[in-house]
C-alpha cells in the first residue's frame, strides 16, 4: 500500500491508533534518560514514571512523546506498562542524540547501518522488546551542524523514506533551526511537514522562527528549565507572534523533564505544569481555541504517519 494511500495512524507503545486517540498531547517529554554527561541527573525510576504519567493525565492529559533516543536508558519494555497503569499514550523515539551522549564504541557500532537501525526500531521493535518507536529523534550542534549531526540526520531521513516516520531535531539551545531544515529538507528530501523542531523558546529569535514556520515545519517550544529559564517566559510571546503571522496550526507544546527533581512527584514542576500553568498562561495571549489545537490537533498531525510496509511488515 502506498503511504499515501494507507490510513494515517499514530504508532504508541501499544500499539497503532487512531490520530484523535492522542487527545491532549505534551509533544516533548520523558519519563527515562540516562546519558553518561550529566551524572546524578538520570530518569531511572520506574514507579516515579508512572506516578508522573498519571499526574499528568489526572491534569487532563492524553499522550506523551518521549523523545529519549537510542542508547539513553529508554526502558523500552517498561513503557507499555507505563500507559496502561497511567492511561495515557505514550509514543517512543528511535534516532540517535548528539556525540557526547555516547562512549565511541558505541558510536563505532552502529557505523555503516544507522538507517537499518532505526528502520527496525520503527517497525520491529526497540531493542527486543517488541514496543515499535512512532518517530525518529536526532539532534543538531550549537549554531552549526557537525559531522556526527549530519550523519545522524541523513540516516534519519533514509528511515523516514522507507517509514514514512517524523524527525523530531534537539536544537541545541534552540539554535540551527535553518541549518537542519537545509539539510532535511533541502538536500536529503524530507517533507517539512514531517520535521519537529525542539527547543525553539531557547533561543527567541523572531525572524528565524518565523522563517522556519515558512517552510512547514513543525515549532515545538518546551520547558519549563532551570538552565534556560532567561529565556523561558519570552515562550508566550514567540508562541503568538507566530499564531499572528498564521502560523498556529504549526506549533507544538512540551514540557522536556530530563532530571529527577524537575518531575512534579519530586517537588518539581513536571508533566502537570504544561496543563496547570502553560495553557492558562497561553489562553490569555491565544484564547482558548488556538491553544486547544495546539495542545491537540497540531500534534495529531505532527505524529502520524501513513506507514509503509517493510519487508513484509508494516
Amino acid at each position: 500500500m502506498s503511504r499515501d494511500r494507507a490510513p494515517r495512524t499514530v504508532r504508541t507503545v501499544l500499539g497503532d491508533v487512531p490520530p484523535a486517540e492522542l487527545g491532549v498531547c505534551n509533544a516533548h517529554d520523558h519519563l527515562f534518560f540516562s546519558s553518561p554527561r550529566l551524572p546524578g541527573q538520570e530518569l531511572r525510576d520506574a514507579g516515579a514514571a508512572t506516578a508522573e504519567l498519571a499526574a499528568f493525565g489526572a491534569a487532563g492529559g492524553g499522550s506523551v512523546a518521549q523523545w529519549t533516543p537510542y542508547g539513553l536508558g529508554r526502558r523500552a519494555a517498561d513503557l507499555p506498562l507505563l500507559a496502561r497503569a497511567a492511561g495515557v499514550h505514550v509514543v517512543a523515539a528511535t534516532g540517535l542524540h548528539q556525540a557526547v551522549h555516547y562512549a565511541p564504541e558505541v558510536l563505532d557500532r552502529l557505523r555503516g547501518g544507522l538507517a537499518d537501525v532505526f528502520v527496525s526500531e520503527l517497525t520491529e521493535g526497540l531493542a527486543t522488546s517488541g514496543v515499535r518507536a512512532g518517530f525518529i529523534k536526532v539532534a543538531g550542534g550549537f549554531h552549526a551542524l557537525d559531522a556526527h549531526a549530519r550523519w545522524t540526520m541523513t540516516a534519519a531521513a533514509e528511515a523516514h523514506h522507507a517509514t514514512g516516520a517524523p524527525i523530531a531535531v534537539h536544537l541545541e539551545l534552540g539554535t540551527g533551526a535553518l541549518d537542519v531544515l537545509d539539510l532535511l529538507c533541502g538536500e536529503l528530501g524530507v517533507a517539512p511537514g514531517s520535521v519537529i523542531l525542539g527547543h525553539l523558546n531557547r533561543s527567541p529569535d523572531p525572524v528565524v522562527h518565523r522563517q522556519a514556520a515558512e517552510s512547514g515545519a513543525y515549532l515545538a517550544f518546551d520547558g519549563p528549565s532551570r538552565a534556560n529559564h532567561a529565556t523561558d517566559w519570552r515562550m508566550p510571546d514567540a508562541v503568538r507572534d507566530l499564531a499572528d503571522a498564521g502560523f498556529g496550526d504549526r506549533l507544538l507544546l512540551g514540557g522536556d523533564t530530563t532530571t529527577a527533581a524537575a518531575r512534579s512527584v519530586n517537588g518539581g514542576p513536571g508533566m502537570p505544569y504544561l496543563l496547570r500553568r502553560v495553557r492558562p498562561r497561553l489562553e490569555l495571549a491565544l484564547g482558548s481555541e488556538l491553544v486547544e489545537r495546539v495542545l491537540t490537533a497540531n500534534p495529531q498531525r505532527a505524529y502520524a504517519v501513513g506507514w509503509t510496509w517493510i519487508h513484509g511488515q508494516q
